[in-house]
């Protein structure tokens, strides 16, 4: 009777502890959901960004930033190559750019864009989006309308192939010249933007390319380098001299460049955030430094610092930068800066003279050079060492050897299609080089009839 007596009481002991128990653990278990709310939040988030939604902020800063690299190409880069020609070829170069302006906007649209943003395989995108099928009013990407987004890759498609004309200025037919345009943008641009930003093959190895290091200027100063050795050198070249007939307007398509560039980096953002804001700090800085390098080594080696140098500098600094622009610091950005000034100087002039090419305009010496150095360089300057936010230190190494894989790809592709294109270019227009006697009148007049200038 006691026994029972005995478990009846611890029965109910139990029971009465149970019950009194009962709210504290409930109470615990609500606080238990309420921490783990964040957590499950933080889990359900990237979901929930999957689902596209308009940012005001983000479409307007793009829209700027779309017009900004747009003005880069007509009227900055047209009158920064215009200026550095002679007077009796500046219409062939301000022509070349406007209608490469005009035959680049078709041919994205048509199967530019698809090709290079649609998902395909390692090398090159799918028709998906041909002729830019189901992109409306209401089309998203990430923050911003699509339409937003496929203009301003566009501009990039624009300039890209543009900046190839300087390579082979006062020489080349017109023809020839959209031919090889068409050509080098359909089987070089499209792929190498899709390996590098279309989840291609470059982008596997987690090689960083912000802005178009690689995309952009290695890829068309290889072409530049592979279609001036092929055009051959202008009549006169290292016999005669052949100045820039106007310094003023080359500073001012520097000028304009420089300002455009802002779009160009900060804008491969795709938002109005920290990110873009350090980009176009970095992107000031490279600059400025590279211009004031360019100038110095200028100064010391030949005792004068010329307009031409300092202008150069300038774009040299703005292209090394770009593959950097979205994870470079201020330090990083010093950094680039000057080994772009002082590297694009050497390469740009010594070099050029000892090998023997006409490179009218410096292509391959500032864009070529300056992405490598840039692509390189972004390797190291990510390192949160250099206040970059891309790495630690430890994996500098690493991403050095992914950033010189993607150069390396870069440059073969580029070279093949240039030669391969330049070579129908050449058989289609019964001849890439306009003869000797139109070289002499002049471009102005032989291709376009037309005089830059009235006498």
């Amino acid at each position: 009777m006691k026994k029972k007596t005995l478990l009846g009481a611890l029965a109910s002991a139990l029971f009465v502890l149970a019950v009194t128990l009962l709210p504290v653990e409930t109470l615990m278990a609500q606080d238990a959901a309420a921490e783990a709310a964040p957590a499950a939040a933080e889990e359900v988030a990237p979901a929930a960004e999957e689902v596209a939604t308009l940012n005001s902020g983000d479409t307007a800063w793009m829209i700027v930033a779309t017009v900004l690299v747009l003005f880069m190409t007509i009227p900055g880069l047209s009158l920064f190559y215009g200026g550095l020609v002679r007077a009796k070829n500046i219409l062939s170069i301000l022509v070349q750019c406007f209608a490469i302006t005009c035959l680049m906007t078709i041919l994205w649209l048509i199967y530019g864009y698809t090709l290079a943003y649609g998902e395909g395989n390692a090398f090159i995108g799918d028709f998906s989006k041909l002729f830019l099928k189901g992109v409306g009013v209401d089309t998203i990407d990430g923050s911003i309308p699509e339409s937003v987004f496929f203009t301003f890759q566009m501009t990039f498609a624009i300039i890209t192939p543009a900046l190839i004309v300087g390579a082979f200025a006062e020489r080349m037919k017109f023809s020839s010249v959209l031919i090889f345009c068409a050509l080098w943008f359909t089987f070089s641009y499209v792929p190498v933007w899709h390996m590098v930003w279309g989840g291609g093959l470059i982008s596997s190895w987690d090689a960083m390319d912000f802005a178009g290091g690689t995309v952009v200027h290695i890829n068309a100063g290889v072409a530049g380098l592979v279609t001036c050795i092929m055009l051959g050198k202008r009549k006169g070249y290292g016999s005669t001299a052949i100045p820039p007939h106007s310094v003023p307007l080359t500073v001012v398509g520097a000028s304009m460049l420089w300002v455009g560039w802002f779009g160009f980096n900060a804008g491969s953002e795709l938002a109005a955030d920290g990110t873009a804001g350090m980009a176009l700090l970095v992107t000031q800085v490279a600059t400025a430094t590279a211009a004031f390098s360019w100038m110095i080594v200028e100064w010391i080696k030949t005792g004068k610092p010329t307009a031409v140098g300092i202008a150069t500098g300038a774009v040299a600094g703005l292209v090394a930068i770009t593959p950097a622009s979205g994870s470079a610091g201020p330090i990083g950005a010093l950094i680039i800066g000057l080994a772009a000034g002082v590297v694009c100087y050497f390469c740009a002039t010594s070099m050029k003279k000892a090998l023997g090419y006409d490179d009218s305009l410096d292509v391959f010496g500032v864009h070529g050079i300056g992405g490598i150095v840039g692509a390189l360089l972004t390797g190291v300057c990510a390192a949160e060492t250099f206040g970059g936010s891309g790495m630690a230190l430890d994996s500098m190494g690493l991403q050095v050897f992914a950033q010189l894989k993607g150069i390396v790809v870069t440059i073969i592709w580029s070279a093949v299609v240039s030669v391969i294109a330049f070579k129908i270019a050449d058989l289609l227009t019964g001849g890439a080089r306009v003869d000797v006697d139109e070289e002499d009148e002049g471009l102005d007049l032989n291709s376009h009839g037309e005089a830059g200038y009235s006498s």
